[in-house]
């Protein structure tokens, strides 16, 4: 395993622009994790994939980190460990406990022939995680003798460009373009489940007709899963006023080149009236048209300017003041403003001699606190899964969002659980 192990850890890293606001608006039931998981062709060695991580860390090694707390901002300190893998016994993306000693901010679990990583989002995004996540399979395919690689970990770069705050590199060329406040959205009806996740939903969509349907259309296919969530949100919402707006994430490496593998997204927001949501054919033009103005590269660097400014100006501030700060705006300011989220990895790629081994990705949004809907979509080998993480019993949403991919011809497998009897 080399010395990455052996010595003593003398790095840490200051959070991206992006995770500042993840610990300071955590509560003690609720953090922002999300999980990425690959389903094998076999059942999974727990054994092998153990060895696997240890391999791979190296590679990663802002994550074989622990979140502290500083001054004016928490951080992440190297810790010298050995990260385990375990059997999956809670909930998809449960909180973490942080604070504990020893500490980490993502796991590795496995079920059957699935292996899912899940992260607190102050170490990455979707795209750093799903590095991870193939890193890791490659390696533990290469252990059963199923995949070509390297023998042996990975170099240990702890300050590489996998490793850099993008935000601080392309901030000078990203001059702010406004604020983030939004009014309040129309939020989903049903009583907040005590357990949460209440349950998970997967639609194994059959990717190509998907695609189809989206030209058929005149769209992207993120135009028209968002039009399908705002008409199955109309659905489920007893509100008959206001707005319902969708909240898409948006990955600044295509505009700011960068390898970096720890946070870089911004993200914009579709909407559309209540009176006008209840008609997904109708919105896909005007949601189309939002999504290229909102989501273009002069909105996001305006957005990625804003964002580093902000943090510039709240930099000397004590976090004790901060964090009560950021909850209060996170409560009445931040979630609020959506009604869901649809975060769309796109089409994920993995190394030849590890796709013949993956039958298909998920991708999984953890739950927000008031926010009873949220969609996490990536095609891979043929696939397309949506997946909905739901926070109540309430059907309406899922039902309604079934019924419109039914209607638009996409045929779909439908899986899911009611967790822990919520």
């Amino acid at each position: 395993l080399g010395d990455f192990y052996l010595r003593a850890p003398d790095y840490w890293y200051p959070l991206d622009d992006a995770a500042k606001v993840y610990p300071m608006s955590m509560t003690d039931g609720w953090m922002s994790v999300f999980r990425l998981s690959a389903w094998l062709d076999a059942p999974v060695e727990p054994e092998l994939l153990q060895a696997a991580l240890h391999f791979v860390l190296p590679r990663f090694p802002f994550f074989a980190t622990r979140a502290r707390r500083g001054v004016f901002w928490h951080y992440i300190d190297a810790e010298k460990r050995r990260f385990e893998v375990r059997p999956e016994t809670e909930p998809p993306c449960a909180p973490m406990d942080i604070s504990a000693g020893g500490a980490q901010a993502f796991r590795v679990v496995y079920f059957g022939e699935r292996v899912s990583v899940e992260f607190f989002h102050i170490l990455t995004d979707g795209t750093g995680g799903l590095a991870f996540l193939s890193a890791l399979l490659t390696e533990y395919l290469r252990l059963l003798g199923l995949a070509d690689g390297p023998a042996g970990p990975a170099e240990a770069d702890t300050h590489g460009e996998e490793c850099e705050n993008a935000f601080e590199r392309f901030a000078s060329d990203c001059p702010p373009a406004g604020g983030f406040s939004e009014g309040p959205a129309v939020q989903l009806r049903g009583r907040l489940a005590k357990q949460r996740p209440a349950r998970i939903l997967h639609l194994e969509l059959d990717a190509a007709r998907l695609a189809a349907a989206a030209k058929a259309r005149g769209c992207t296919v993120t135009a028209l899963v968002l039009a399908f969530m705002a008409e199955a949100a109309h659905c489920a919402s007893d509100e008959s006023r206001g707005c319902i707006r969708i909240q898409v994430p948006v990955n600044m490496r295509k505009f700011c080149p960068s390898k970096t593998l720890r946070n870089f997204s911004m993200y914009c927001s579709v909407s559309a009236p209540w009176a006008e949501a209840g008609d997904a054919e109708g919105l896909m033009a005007e949601f189309s048209r939002q999504l290229g103005e909102r989501a273009s590269e002069a909105a996001m660097r305006g957005m990625l300017g804003t964002t580093s400014a902000m943090v510039r100006a709240l930099g000397k501030v004590p976090l004790f003041l901060k964090r009560p700060a950021a909850r209060l705006a996170y409560g009445f300011l931040g979630e609020r403003a959506f009604t869901s989220t649809l975060s769309n990895l796109g089409r994920a790629a993995l190394p030849e001699g590890t796709a013949r081994h993956v039958r298909k990705l998920g991708f999984v949004l953890g739950t927000a606190e008031q926010s009873r809907a949220a969609c996490g979509l990536v095609s891979y080998g043929g696939v397309a899964l949506l997946s909905v993480t739901k926070l109540t019993e309430d059907p309406a949403f899922e039902r309604r969002l079934c019924a419109l991919f039914e209607r638009a011809g996409v045929p779909f497998v439908l899986e899911g659980s009611v967790l822990y009897g919520a």
